[in-house]
């Protein structure tokens, strides 16, 4: 079997090329790739190479197909896995395998670390290990984009389920956000942040009464807002609002008003910027825990935390990165009663478009880029399909497909991408 795919060499050097993929042993599957959201960590890997923790130190003679937010259908089942899977399921992945057998050891993760499989190509091997950590996840819902996007989403489910509060004179610690508390994304209008909003506003079992939401860009939380309504928070009992902090004389003053100056339980940091933090610290209340999400680029990242109240008012600190199994479980599981991630994507493109979005996402404004890599495409904003679409019948259909959608990705417009775009 050929396949095409996008491989890391070294530091910015990554390459679409075409080779043979071997014969599957007896204890992996042999799987078709549609779709493969690209990621900041892609962006990452690809500038530190080798010398990131995930990826193997030969690249340069073994190299390793990226990206890891993908999905597709199961085309040849090993023996071994037969009772469990069948050509033809649709499948997502969990990337983060924790298995100390991977390449790497327990940061193996495809997308990564592996020579034979990750979301930036045609057909992938998948190896023993991603089904022997119950990895790979059947998909049963319509189209593809929804289970792709399943990584992303498990990344702010981990999240919630991570934060904790405490019973003082006890030291008991009672996972996840408090439930009917007062909640803050900051920075909270990009892609993860739009998926922390949708999960919040959509959970029944573990939900805030007050959401803020906050950023300094008008047009993100307008469009978050159009996304994302106060009255669709409303009806699930949560009093949702956005927020432009950047316009405000003293913002942690005015957010803590909001709260009736009790502070907010549960903030989460969506931007790996110092004054968020600090703002972030100056609004929590009693127990108030922070969830530190941004990734940040640098090694020696640091910013100044108030250690009287972690003393006297119990205040905390957590980190995460990524989601666990279970967690894109429940991701999956939400999209199949309705939850529609649709809102993180902001860009289509065929799998030529790649390497260049991978090499400057940081620069490429909007959310999610959503790649298909079974076509040729430039990466295009859905924002531009109208204009395009006057001298490209194609581009003129997937506006009236999204139109239809409130300007989202769909799954009628997925279908007709993959039905009438250029292959390769």
């Amino acid at each position: 079997m050929k396949t095409k795919a996008v491989r890391l060499y070294g530091k910015n050097d990554l390459r679409l090329e075409e080779f043979d993929l071997p014969a599957i042993k007896e204890d992996e599957i042999l799987a078709k790739v549609i779709c493969d959201s690209i990621c900041m960590s892609s962006y990452k890997a690809s500038h530190e190479a080798d010398i990131h923790k995930r990826v193997p130190r030969d690249i340069d003679k073994n190299p390793v197909i990226i990206g890891h937010e993908f999905a597709g259908e199961l085309i040849e089942v090993g023996k071994k896995w037969c009772s469990q899977f069948k050509t033809g399921d649709k499948f997502s992945i969990q990337p983060a395998l924790n298995d100390p057998n991977g390449p790497v050891g327990v940061l193996s993760a495809p997308g990564y670390s592996y020579q034979f499989i990750g979301g930036d190509a045609t057909y992938v091997i998948i190896p023993n290990e991603v089904m022997k950590n119950g990895a790979l996840l059947k998909y049963t819902g319509d189209g593809y984009y929804p289970a792709s996007l399943s990584e992303p989403l498990s990344c702010v489910i981990g999240a919630m389920h991570a934060n904790y509060h405490t019973t003082p004179g006890s030291y008991n610690h009672h996972m996840e956000i408090k439930n009917g508390g007062n909640m803050a994304i900051l920075a909270g209008v990009g892609p993860m942040g739009l998926a922390a909003i949708n999960y919040a506003i959509h959970r029944t079992d573990k939900k805030p009464k007050l959401l803020i939401v906050t950023d300094i860009d008008q047009t993100r939380l307008d469009r978050a807002q159009k996304l994302y309504s106060p009255e669709t928070a409303a009806r699930n009992g949560i009093d949702l609002r956005y927020i432009n902090t950047g316009i405000m004389d003293q913002p942690t003053v005015a957010l803590r008003t909001m709260t009736d100056g009790k502070g907010f339980d549960d903030v989460f940091v969506f931007a790996p910027v110092v004054p968020i933090i600090e703002q972030a610290d100056e609004i929590l209340a009693f127990d108030g825990c922070l969830n530190f999400f941004a990734g940040p680029a640098k090694t020696d990242f640091k910013a100044p935390f108030n250690f009287y109240n972690v003393h006297y008012a119990y205040t905390h600190v957590v980190g995460t990165s990524g989601g666990n199994t279970d967690d894109m479980k429940e991701a999956i599981e939400m999209m199949g009663k309705g939850l529609d991630p649709a809102g993180l994507v902001t860009h289509i493109g065929g799998i030529n478009a790649v390497i260049d979005t991978t090499m400057n996402l940081p620069s490429i404004p909007g959310g999610k880029k959503l790649i298909y890599t079974h076509i040729s495409m430039p990466l295009t904003p859905i924002s531009e399909f109208e204009a395009k679409g006057k001298e490209n019948p194609l581009f003129a259909e997937l506006h009236k497909l999204c139109e239809a959608h409130n300007g989202l990705w769909n799954i009628e417009a997925e279908v007709y991408l993959l039905d009438n775009a250029g292959k390769l």
